[in-house]
């Protein structure tokens, strides 16, 4: 090597977390899978530490809208794209898993026939093809991350393709999403029209209203929203997110640095909307119904919201803006339902003028200025007379 050369420094690749962070993932992962349980099902009811089932369901929701909120995360945040009909991939993922609870109705249901009891009510005499392998729990699993990932790899192909985006982007989907919810109140697509999917009974032959069917679906819906936290944390510590939030601030100057913004776009929205999916076929059986409701564009924006509350291109934030809309939405729409809608709204408007960062940049700016008196204090102790 020659003298009058130097070495190149490649970028060092950051820790997945700190210790700090592992630290607080661990004491998480310990509370979805050891507390919570030991508080709801060997607590008695009577105790004042006692988790009870209604809390579990609370929770419960609450995480899988979380995983929506970083889904959002990975795509607004890290990537530029706002998306306003992401109610669209939870709902096929929570379809995808009504469907199979339905078949496990089997003849227990009111007509006792083997098909839904809305297809017997519409006079149907058999299942209709999209409903081939909905008695598999395995072909389940595979379609819950493959439906909404394959709607939403050909609808961002064409977008990103035909260099859609912004305002325009997010107005497309939104369309998207309620052209979907029209599709699926009519009865003739065999989705159960206005109604939907409900009344199921079991999963994988279990009962599903059991307190310990309660607490796994629980459970696993702590485990699946860490993981995916990490696998998020990974992507965007990569050179994949590196490109990623190049492509979000100068996507032209990324274009001339010998780069294709669409693999790397349309890759973070189709893993984003498998999310969306994965977090609908953990809702339905908690709650015990899907319809055509939870593709409303309200909805969509809701968890837009989630994302700008709690802190965009932060992953944290939107999980944590989750749980504060989501428990805030739960109180309120109890105490004073007819407000709740004005509340939204108000909350959207002030985090937008006075919190462009969210809770989370709120927190990091009082973190930073309690540090720096102290910071000032020892810069005077240490000068010189």
């Amino acid at each position: 090597m020659s003298a009058t050369m130097k070495p190149v420094l490649l970028p060092v690749t950051a820790p997945l977390l700190s210790r700090t962070g592992w630290a607080a993932f661990l004491v998480a992962l310990i509370v979805v899978c050891a507390v919570a349980p030991l508080l709801n099902l060997w607590v008695s009811a009577g105790s004042v530490f006692h988790l009870s089932d209604y809390g579990v369901g609370l929770v419960g929701r609450i995480m899988c809208y979380a995983i929506c909120a970083l889904a959002m995360d990975l795509i607004w945040g890290f990537s530029g794209i706002l998306s306003l009909g992401h109610g669209l991939f939870f709902a096929l993922g929570g379809y995808v898993m009504g469907m199979y609870l339905m078949r496990q109705i089997g003849e227990d249901g009111n007509y006792k026939s083997n098909l839904p009891d809305f297809m017997v009510f519409l006079d149907w005499k058999t299942l209709p093809w999209h409903w081939t392998f909905s008695d598999s729990f395995v072909a389940t699993l595979f379609l819950i991350l493959a439906v909404p990932g394959l709607v939403a790899f050909v609808f961002g192909y064409f977008a990103f393709r035909s260099r859609i985006k912004g305002v325009y982007f997010s107005i497309i989907t939104q369309a998207m999403t309620f052209a979907a919810m029209l599709l699926f109140f009519r009865n003739e697509t065999g989705f159960g029209g206005n109604n939907g999917f409900t009344d199921f009974k079991r999963i994988l032959e279990i009962p599903i209203a059991t307190p310990g069917m309660r607490m796994t679906l629980f459970v696993l819906t702590g485990i699946t929203l860490l993981g995916f936290f990490l696998m998020a944390r990974w992507l965007i510590n990569s050179k994949f997110g590196r490109v990623l939030q190049a492509v979000r601030d100068a996507e032209t100057r990324v274009m001339f640095s010998g780069y294709n913004p669409l693999g790397y776009k349309l890759t973070i929205w189709t893993i984003s909307a498998m999310m969306c999916g994965v977090a609908g076929a953990l809702y339905v059986p908690q709650v015990g119904i899907i319809n055509p409701s939870e593709m409303s564009p309200a909805n969509s924006i809701e968890i837009a919201i989630w994302a700008a509350v709690g802190g965009r291109a932060t992953l944290i934030g939107p999980i944590l803006g989750a749980f504060i809309v989501s428990g805030a939405k739960s109180w309120l729409t109890v105490a004073y339902p007819e407000f709740w809608l004005y509340f939204l709204g108000a909350l959207f408007i002030g985090v937008t003028l006075f919190l462009p960062d969210g809770v989370v940049g709120l927190a990091k700016r009082i973190w930073s200025w309690r540090g720096a008196p102290a910071a000032r204090q020892s810069t005077d102790s240490g000068a010189k007379p």
